[in-house]
């Protein structure tokens, strides 16, 4: 049974920063592609950042520059640190982990994921 379960999620002032965390269990896959999505309300989910098993990154270019995915193998976690944030970056934001490495060939898209967090709101004001 695999459980993804994010955390670090809260309301910062526009211009700061948050750490997303997202512990995964029960996730033995070898070769990996692990996701953060957003969705803004009356929004579809969209790809924020992508990390596969050799450690290949992927980020949509509005985050460029300002975040940055990892993951910390030992603890099976997964992070997203996040700066200089804007508002429109609101969101709720969610983990998600595929099998497959090409799920992270290009930006991360929610069709090519099976397993899902619960999520974590992020609120920026302005």
């Amino acid at each position: 049974q695999v459980q993804l379960v994010e955390s670090g999620g809260g309301s910062v002032q526009a211009g700061g920063s948050l750490r997303l965390s997202c512990a995964a269990f029960g996730y033995t896959y070898s070769s990996y592609c692990m996701g953060w999505f957003r969705q803004a309300p009356g929004k579809e989910r969209e790809g924020v950042a992508g990390i596969d098993s050799a450690g290949r990154t992927t980020f949509t270019d509005s985050v460029k520059g300002r975040f940055t995915i990892s993951q910390d193998n030992a603890k099976n976690t997964l992070y997203l640190e996040m700066n200089s944030l804007k508002p429109e970056d609101t969101a709720m934001y969610y983990c998600a982990a595929s099998p497959f490495r090409w799920a992270c060939r290009g930006v991360p898209a929610p069709a090519d994921f099976g397993y899902w967090g619960q999520g974590t709101q992020v609120t920026i004001s302005s």
